[in-house]
């Protein structure tokens, strides 16, 4: 099993990659083979909107995107993974724009028949709800703003996932990140960690199921 962490911060030692790797190592744990992409470290270009991808060749499994960067790459990574954990900071009430970037662009996982217009895309390569995420969100503004700031970083990764047919398995959001203490943030780490090989368990139930 392979479970591919996608960090959506710029700051790739900040609090929100270390609840990302936290989470990572739990999942090894549980018997997992890990991996990291931190988006900042790649080349990810704005997507244009041409339709490209997601109207033409259906027999592929990421559409071809006439933009030359590192994508690519990056959507080969998250298809040969069982699972993934998205971290992200709040930025403006929302996932940072390198995440929402990556997520836009993540588009050439879908196919659309050109002719059915006002209709959702579907996956290429849906996942059955045999995979599953957990999703870390970190903010400035303390717990007991969640719904406000961390709820919407969380639909905003959930609807992508959900066409894929990938279900959340936890939510967490951290916030107070700003003047946390070690002892504070060290408890997240720790739910975050238990996350990480709860997502590993999920999987493998959701497999046996199936």
């Amino acid at each position: 099993m392979r479970i591919l962490g996608i960090l959506g911060s710029p700051r790739i030692k900040g609090n929100c990659s270390r609840l990302m790797n936290k989470a990572l190592e739990g999942a090894a744990h549980a018997g997992a083979e890990t991996k990291s992409i931190e988006l900042i470290k790649h080349t990810i270009k704005y997507c244009r909107d041409c339709r490209n991808c997601w109207i033409k060749n259906p027999e592929l499994t990421i559409g071809i995107c006439p933009l030359k960067d590192d994508m690519h790459s990056i959507l080969e990574e998250y298809l040969h993974s069982d699972g993934y954990v998205f971290a992200s900071p709040v930025y403006d009430v929302c996932v940072t724009a390198l995440m929402k970037t990556f997520l836009e662009r993540k588009i050439a996982l879908t196919y659309r028949e050109p002719e059915k217009h006002a209709t959702i895309p579907s996956s290429r390569c849906p996942a059955e709800f045999k995979k599953l995420a957990t999703l870390i969100v970190t903010g400035n503004c303390s717990d007991e703003y969640k719904e406000v700031m961390g709820d919407p970083c969380f639909e905003a990764l959930e609807s992508h996932l959900i066409i894929e047919q990938i279900e959340t398995a936890d939510k967490l959001y951290v916030g107070g990140v700003e003047d946390i203490s070690e002892e504070a943030f060290a408890e997240k780490l720790e739910i975050a960690y238990q996350n990480g090989i709860r997502l590993v368990e999920r999987i493998k139930k959701a497999r046996e199921e199936s």
